[in-house]
């Protein structure tokens, strides 16, 4: 069977999940007049068939029991978005009507539009391989100032297309771009009072439903986009939220699933209440396998109609929670059985916040995972307080934690934390332009100010800054594994010590094209040249290799375990990938050559 709305010769067929209403219907829309339809039962489904052509909008409202405490919302005063939509009307925008049973929503919710016949992509290999360069990017932030990139495209996905951002990632040698969520979102309640949206798009609301902001062309605009860096030898990743939705807690709108089908689409404890493993309010009952098949549909989805690479799963636990993590959890055999996914990249954020939920190196053999380890290790190595041992590990690929074959995506930083550039010069996070009184964000970040709190134009200060960002950025090219980079890290960008900056959609997170730090950024572009020709050497650690001390002669396990040993040298023994990795804390240098 097949969700959503189907066009056909006979008109287009309507399907939705409501297993527990008492009646659905069918909305219909012509401007602002709404023409309902009464939806026949199916089984769990409800089905309706109308003279609806592409470019139809629509949804549903659904009657029955009203009984927060037994899991059940049905209101049919509420407008609920179809699950399954591709494209919206307009954005989400926040309002307490949403939640206030009774009230007619259907002049406040996006409408979904009936889809036309998409074209499908040609099957092709993944663009990135494992141990190349990710590129991960807020599509808003890296475009709204972009000097060369006409206005009406900034803060577009069609934007990423545009010859100078490809001339950008190109530069970098990027192997893959991974696009923060464009899917649409709905602000957290307490935003809009403060004066403040969500800028990151990690509260969405139907899980393939493209934002009308991010992306107002549809799946034409993406799919064009993607076309356009693949033709420059760069991959597209996703970043998508199969884990709440922004539906939120029991006080949160009702916008889609909880008015359809609450009780099974979110997880549940025995007394009937919602389980926030998230921390966001609800939990996706992945151990319902309509949510299973809802999430399998969406990457189906991208990849048949818009060509994408992969996915980077936000959360990723939840996604094998029913409701303790399993290893062996049947999205993850699912995903691999299916022919259009097999073969994606498929990346996990490796932890949630519920209990049990700090899962790295926990995921199948065929997933990369964000290694957060390597990121905070190698910061703390830096900082003066980190073990040469430590280091060494996570270079070669952090085999404690994947074994032999390392599928570690390392980092030194990403759009959740401190900016490479603010870990050099922030102790501390300074969160209080997100208005909860600087409580929220990371607390620990590995972070060091070299002796001044924030912006300094002490010359020794500057040049110690800048002597970190290097070094650090030179442990990361020299890694094994895959490596990611955060858009505007490689010349310098700040946001002033805010480490949790999702709330922030104005120039504390867009990037400044016009003062970027050339040297930082021809830095960064050498250590790429460097690793691009060298590709395929860092998917794997050499097998044979010599560790050095600072002295020149092999690691002494005293050296190995005293703190205060200040650097090594790595030299590989494997003829096919003869390179060698000098690193110096005192000096504050990276070296690398082949």
């Amino acid at each position: 069977m097949t969700y959503g709305a189907t066009p056909g010769p006979a008109g287009t067929i309507f399907r939705v999940r409501a297993p527990e209403a008492q009646s659905v219907t069918l909305c219909l829309f012509e401007r602002d007049h709404e023409v309902r339809r009464e939806m026949r039962r199916e089984g769990t489904d409800w089905v309706a068939e109308a003279p609806a052509p592409p470019g139809t909008l629509y949804g549903y409202r659904a009657a029955g029991s009203f009984d927060p405490a037994q899991g059940r919302w049905f209101d049919a005063s509420k407008l609920l978005v179809d699950p399954y939509a591709t494209e919206l009307d307009r954005r989400f925008a926040y309002t307490p009507s949403l939640h206030a049973f009774g009230t007619d929503t259907g002049p406040m919710v996006p409408k979904a539009i009936v889809p036309g016949d998409l074209p499908v992509v040609e099957p092709a290999l993944p663009v990135f391989t494992h141990g190349g360069l990710i590129y991960e990017a807020n599509v808003r932030a890296l475009t709204m100032l972009h000097p060369d990139v006409p206005e009406e495209l900034r803060g577009t996905v069609a934007a990423l297309a545009h010859p100078a951002i490809i001339a950008h990632l190109t530069r970098l040698h990027v192997g893959a771009i991974e696009l923060m969520p464009i899917v649409a979102w709905i602000d957290e309640r307490h935003l809009p009072p403060l004066g403040l949206c969500n800028a990151w798009g990690y509260n969405p609301v139907v899980p393939m439903a493209l934002d009308p902001g991010l992306c107002p062309g549809g799946v034409a605009e993406l799919r064009e986009t993607v076309a356009a860096l693949h033709a420059a030898g760069i991959g597209v990743i996703l970043d998508l939220v199969f884990n709440h939705t922004g539906e939120s807690d029991v006080l949160g709108p009702t916008l889609s699933f909880r008015g359809l089908d609450n009780r099974g689409v979110y997880a549940h404890d025995r007394e009937g209440r919602l389980i926030n493993d998230t921390g966001c309010g609800n939990t996706l009952n992945f151990g319902e396998p309509y949510v299973r098949e809802l999430a399998r549909a969406t990457l189906r989805h991208f990849v048949r109609h818009c060509g994408i690479d992969g996915f980077r799963f936000d959360l990723a636990p939840v996604m094998a929670r029913s409701p303790g993590f399993q290893a062996d959890a049947p999205i993850f055999a699912e995903i691999a059985a299916d022919p259009i996914l097999a073969d994606r990249v498929l990346i996990a954020e490796p932890w949630d916040p519920g209990p049990g939920g700090y899962q790295l190196g926990a995921f199948p053999e065929n997933w990369l995972e964000w290694n957060d380890r390597f990121r905070d290790d190698v910061r703390r190595f830096w900082r003066g307080d980190g073990t040469v041992g430590t280091l060494a590990t996570r270079l070669a690929g952090s085999s404690d934690l994947f074994g032999p074959h390392s599928r570690s995506v390392n980092f030194i930083a990403a759009h959740d934390g401190m900016t490479l550039a603010d870990t050099v010069a922030y102790a501390g996070r300074h969160n209080w332009a997100n208005g909860e009184e600087n409580r929220d964000g990371q607390g620990d970040n590995a972070s060091w100010n070299n002796g001044v709190e924030g912006p300094s134009d002490d010359p020794n200060v500057v040049a110690h800054r800048a002597a970190d960002a290097r070094a650090l950025l030179g442990t990361l090219f020299a890694s094994t594994g895959s490596i990611m980079l955060t858009a505007g890290d490689e010349f310098g960008r700040t946001q002033l010590g805010n480490n949790n900056a999702y709330c922030q959609d104005n120039h504390l997170t867009w990037l400044d094209w016009g003062t970027r730090d050339r040297l930082l950024e021809d830095h960064v572009a050498a250590l790429a040249q460097w690793r691009a020709a060298r590709a395929g050497w860092f998917a794997t650690f050499p097998r044979q290799g010599d560790w050095l001390s600072p002295s020149g002669q092999p690691m002494t396990i005293a050296e190995w375990e005293d703190p205060a040993t200040s650097g090594l040298t790595y030299r590989s023994l494997d003829s096919d990938r003869p390179y060698s990795i000098d690193i110096d804390r005192i000096g504050r240098r990276v070296g690398t050559s082949a």
